[in-house]
């Protein structure tokens, strides 16, 4: 009876409600209400908080999931075989209301080889012809795109370039923090080491776009060792990862069986090598360090322009 008052008249407070219930009792002769009209107002605070009361009074219903029907729920098994990639995105600040620009990083999981782009805003009219420009950089055919559950990755555009290029398109996993946990780790490692963490402007991604293929992702690949896990199981089967082995994306890519299978139509191992083989690595690296210094100059000339 309680509930029923509290539904009509909106839960008034206690000293109303006890006002009511009495009014209905001795001035309308209503004897539903002929317990109720005694009640203290402490009593109708606790009874509002009674199960009984809340089962009356209060609908619950359980939270139901956004249903996106775009990429499968789960981690890719790559058995070994390059071309399944981690996807992540990393956002280089806001100021003054103003985004800043966003970086696109691309990892295979199996040789870590690693492709960087940069794009001036997310969406899908920016974001596609950045992720074609990247797909474009990896040496092997793409078998996986793994992202987290983000709208940059997770939209019908995105979905329609994959699925033209025939790449299974995954996305992490609830409580499941470890995912897409390789990206992550290449941000901090790799994207926000040599990019930093000041507010970058949108209108230079067309420039750091140019720094990255040119300079950046070769560098990143044939000059720069990354640690190869060797994962073991400890005493209490716990799966232990351990770093024994340095290599550099291409040195891992060339040791895998059938490796020459695995490459796009048109380019060859000696290709690769080629390209390798053309500087050393720390030639490499201050050749792209030279690069990166022109890219953070061109951006203090435009701001004070």
């Amino acid at each position: 009876m309680l509930a029923a008052v509290d539904r009509a008249h909106e839960v008034l407070s206690g000293p109303a409600t006890r006002k009511i219930l009495q009014r209905e009792f001795y001035d309308y002769a209503d004897q539903r209400y002929r317990r109720l009209a005694g009640i203290s107002v402490a009593h109708v605070y606790r009874l509002r908080q009674s199960k009984a009361y809340r089962r009356e009074r209060v609908g619950y219903e359980k939270t139901k999931p956004a249903a996106v029907s775009i990429g499968e729920r789960r981690a890719p098994q790559p058995e070994g075989s390059p071309g399944y990639l981690r996807v992540d995105t990393v956002h280089q600040g806001d100021l003054d209301g103003a985004k800043g620009v966003y970086h696109i990083n691309a990892v295979d999981e199996v040789t870590q080889w690693q492709v960087v782009g940069a794009t001036a805003q997310i969406s899908e009219v920016y974001l596609i012809p950045v992720l074609e420009a990247m797909l474009a950089q990896f040496p092997f055919r793409i078998h996986g795109f793994h992202s987290d559950n983000g709208s940059e990755s997770i939209n019908h555009t995105v979905a329609k370039l994959l699925e033209k290029l025939r790449i299974e398109q995954t996305k992490s996993r609830p409580r499941h923090s470890n995912d897409n946990g390789l990206a992550e780790a290449k941000n901090g490692g790799v994207v926000r080491k040599h990019m930093g963490y000041n507010y970058i402007a949108a209108p230079h991604a067309e420039a750091i776009e140019g720094f990255y293929e040119q300079h950046f992702n070769p560098y990143l690949n044939f000059h720069r060792p990354c640690g190869v896990p060797e994962p073991k199981v400890n005493a209490k089967g716990k799966v232990i990862k351990t770093y024994r082995w340095y290599a550099t994306p291409w040195e891992i890519l060339r040791q895998l069986p059938g490796v020459a299978g695995h490459l796009r139509p048109g380019l060859t191992l000696e290709e690769l090598e080629q390209q390798a083989r053309r500087q050393s690595d720390t030639a490499a690296a201050l050749e792209m360090q030279n690069a990166k210094q022109k890219l953070f100059d061109s951006f203090l000339r435009r701001r004070s322009a």
